[in-house]
């Protein structure tokens, strides 16, 4: 792996939601990034997760996204996604992400949505 693909997820607030910016791999190794940055994203508002710089996610990096699925909606937050290439939309419809993330073609939508 390259140096500039290692996971890295930033958080900050956008309007009433909490935005977390995913970047490089999400696999095995993201697992602690994933959840520090969901214990960051504690507005109460929607997870807008930004998958724009995400090179690769593996398997078991969905099952990371579940997990933090799982998570926000037992504290009854929505989670929104966008950045996603065609290939993961595809992966998310597939896998029923698509079914309780909601996708988005941009920032903007995602965090405007109600």
């Amino acid at each position: 792996m390259m140096a500039d693909e290692a996971f890295l997820a930033e958080v900050g607030a956008i309007g009433n939601a909490d935005l977390v910016k995913l970047s490089g791999i999400i696999d095995r190794s993201a697992q602690a990034g994933m959840e520090s940055a969901y214990a960051e994203a504690q507005s109460g508002g929607p997870v807008v997760l930004d998958f724009t710089d995400v090179t690769f996610i593996s398997s078991t990096g969905i099952a990371l996204i579940v997990g933090l699925l799982a998570k926000a909606r037992a504290a009854g937050r929505a989670v929104r996604a966008y950045g996603l290439t065609p290939h993961y939309q595809e992966i998310f419809r597939i896998t029923r992400l698509a079914d309780f993330i909601d996708l988005f073609d941009s920032q903007e939508t995602a965090v405007a949505a109600s």
